[in-house]
C-alpha cells in the first residue's frame, strides 16, 4: 500500500468516526458521556486536520475552489428565507 492510499484510507477513516461521534452525542442523555464524547470528537477533527493538511501539501488531495461571495450570498439566502 502506498503512502497516498494510507492517507486517504485515514481520512475515510476519522470521517466515520466523525459521523458516529455526532450521532452518539445527539442521543445521549448522560451529561457527563456527552462531554467526554465531545471531547473526543474534537480531537478526532483535530487529527483529522492534521492528516488533511499532510493529504494536501503532498498533493494526494486538492480541495474544491473557494466559493464565490455570490455563491455564499446564495447558501445564506436559502437557509434565512427558510426560518
Amino acid at each position: 500500500m502506498n503512502d497516498k492510499a494510507m492517507v486517504a484510507d485515514t481520512l475515510v477513516g476519522i470521517n466515520g468516526e466523525l459521523v458516529r461521534y455526532g450521532e452518539m452525542i445527539s442521543q445521549t442523555e448522560n451529561p457527563q458521556l456527552k462531554q467526554t464524547l465531545k471531547q473526543f470528537r474534537n480531537q478526532c477533527e483535530m487529527s483529522q486536520e492534521e492528516i488533511y493538511k499532510i493529504a494536501k501539501d503532498r498533493k494526494y488531495y486538492v480541495p474544491a475552489a473557494m466559493a464565490t461571495p455570490t455563491e455564499i450570498a446564495d447558501v445564506k439566502a436559502i437557509f434565512t428565507s427558510a426560518q
